[in-house]
């Protein structure tokens, strides 16, 4: 390396897909420095204590059925760092009313046996992807402009995939339970439930949901983040807290920088590099409805009347098909819903780590219009109640954050949305730009890393991982061809 360089690398953001690029970097020998602006690293990754001690809340991210999807996760021996993947009973379970819900169960022979005459329908949708869930999971885990290298497969997957979730259960299904567990599903694609490419975010958590499950790390997210940032110094990698970026020219000098930030943090500290055309491009990157989320401190586990909620991690509250959609489509409108689909995690009921003896917390958040300062408090606590009467008798203590506040804790969060930007179809291809190099900024050595790009939000760190692949072909083949 020339002496002028003071790093192969250098990787802005210690967030999963931060920490993925470097680690990826190093893997290949190179000198890489991490610089993360907060005190500690891991982005949406990180848990503390937000109500009352000992209680142990994540911040943002909770649950990842990604991240034990994740090709490249899956690489790395992180348990060796002491990642314990805690998995519930059941990933999911939807309430119904009347002490009833429709469970998602690892096996998919008993998930479908539940939805009676759904069965055979739930059978023939997710069966064959489920069968080919290792060729597939790649695939769909990188930018949609790409030569497939199972193409039957990934045609298979996007003739659903690509239509609403409206759609597909029209079409598909008949029974109310088989309905209202997929709306949950696709409702995490924060679109209405009209928008064409909702369903896709339906069958890839379904399919998570059957092959890998809905698990967490034991201890709470931040222990992901903390196995990544151990096997990144093994390998060489430092990493620099409380070293915000407000300019690019800041940094040492490196053959390749890589951003896990925004398109609007991109314009704010490195726009006077870029090519106007391109800023032009990234001024256009339009971020979709934020969350609203509150954290529990609890005296006893959430009081389900539906026996089945209480052997599930994670919980969806919306009632019935056509409340969800509802739900979903006021926010897509641009109005808070009256009554929200909220996502309820208890990570406490299968890891005691979480909080004091006979003591719990619950985490839930529900989408808001991007940017809104509405508080939800009182909408999420009245959509709970209605299926665990007597939750709010338990609360010991609660935290609350609106959308707005989500973006003051993490820059990345613009308007609290947490996937880096609105993942609707036309979105999904052109994340942040149309391009077949969606990873390059038009600036030589200068790459964008985060959910951003493709294949975008969750926690699975492909992001880092095709943008630093994309560096090593730009920035660093020649000098691998000198070595070898």
């Amino acid at each position: 390396m020339p002496e002028n360089f003071a790093y192969d690398a250098v990787v802005v953001g210690a967030g999963p897909n931060g920490l993925a690029a470097a680690l990826r970097l190093a893997q290949e020998k190179l000198s890489v420095l991490v610089v993360e602006a907060d005190d500690h690293i891991g982005g949406g990754l990180h848990s503390t204590e937000l109500t009352l001690p000992g209680f142990v809340h994540d911040v943002c991210s909770a649950i990842h059925p990604l991240a034990l999807g994740s090709p490249f996760f899956r690489t790395l021996p992180l348990e060796k760092y002491g990642l314990h993947w805690v998995e519930p009973e059941f990933p999911l379970a939807h309430p119904l009313g009347q002490g009833h819900a429709v469970l998602l169960d690892r096996s998919l022979t008993k998930t479908a046996l539940a939805l009676g005459q759904d069965k055979v329908a739930y059978e023939k949708l997710f069966q064959p992807l489920l069968e080919q869930w290792e060729e597939l999971v790649p695939e769909f885990l990188q930018p949609l402009l790409h030569v497939p290298r199972h193409p039957l497969v990934l045609a298979r997957f996007g003739l659903n995939a690509l239509a609403s979730a409206q759609r597909l259960v029209t079409k598909r299904f008949r029974t109310e339970p088989a309905k209202a567990l997929f709306a949950g599903l696709a409702a995490h694609s924060f679109l209405s439930l009209r928008a064409p490419g909702s369903a896709a975010f339906g069958l890839v958590l379904g399919l998570l949901g059957h092959a890998v499950g809905w698990p967490w790390p034991q201890g709470g997210a931040q222990r992901l983040a903390e196995a990544l940032a151990a096997h990144l110094r093994d390998l060489g990698g430092e990493i620099a807290v409380n070293s915000p970026v407000m300019n690019i020219d800041e940094l040492p000098l490196a053959r390749a920088v890589l951003l896990d930030v925004t398109p609007r943090q991109l314009l704010r500290i490195a726009g006077h590099k870029l090519p106007p055309s391109f800023r032009a491009r990234l001024q256009r990157h339009r971020y979709g409805p934020g969350v609203f989320k509150l954290d529990y401190a609890l005296a006893q586990p959430i009081p389900w009347s539906a026996p089945a909620c209480r052997r599930a991690g994670t919980v969806h509250v919306g009632g019935d098909w056509g409340e969800v959609c509802a739900a979903e489509e006021a926010v897509a409108q641009g109005r808070p819903a009256e009554r929200p689909f909220v996502l309820v995690a208890q990570p406490s009921l299968f890891d005691p780590t979480r909080a004091p003896a006979g003591r719990h917390i619950g985490w839930a958040y529900c989408h808001v219009p991007n940017g809104a300062t509405v508080d939800m408090t009182d909408a999420v606590e009245r959509q709970i109640e209605r299926f665990a009467p007597g939750f709010r008798d338990g609360i010991l203590a609660r935290h609350r954050l609106r959308a707005t506040e989500m973006e003051e804790i993490n820059p990345n969060l613009v308007g609290g949305d947490i996937n880096g930007g609105a993942a609707d179809l036309w979105q999904l291809i052109a994340r942040p730009v149309f391009s077949r190099r969606p990873y390059w900024t038009r600036v030589p050595g200068l790459y964008l890393c985060s959910a951003s790009t493709p294949p975008g939000g969750g926690v699975h760190g492909m992001c880092g991982f095709h943008a630093a692949e994309a560096a090593l072909r730009d920035c660093f083949s020649e000098q691998k061809k000198s070595e070898t």
